[in-house]
């Protein structure tokens, strides 16, 4: 199921009405965004039970590791 969406001048997007049907999606959701080591993108709906502000946090000092000098020094651990 391929969906289309165009990025705005401001970096918005509107959500396919099929993807927000079959992900439950409803105002005041949360999507996280993942970036996948093959340069494809993978989104989920956030559970309501996770602290969104603990996840932002946790990618941010993750994020510092993140690294192409990183990915040189433990690829062969």
């Amino acid at each position: 199921m391929s969906q289309l969406a165009k990025l705005s001048q401001k970096g918005q997007i509107t959500v396919p009405a099929e993807v927000r049907k079959r992900l439950q999606l409803k105002a005041g959701d949360t999507l996280a965004w993942e970036v996948l080591e093959n340069g494809k993108i993978s989104v989920h709906r956030v559970e309501e039970s996770l602290d969104a502000s603990y996840l932002a946090a946790l990618n941010d000092v993750l994020s510092e590791w993140n690294s192409t000098e990183d990915d040189e020094a433990y690829r062969n651990l």
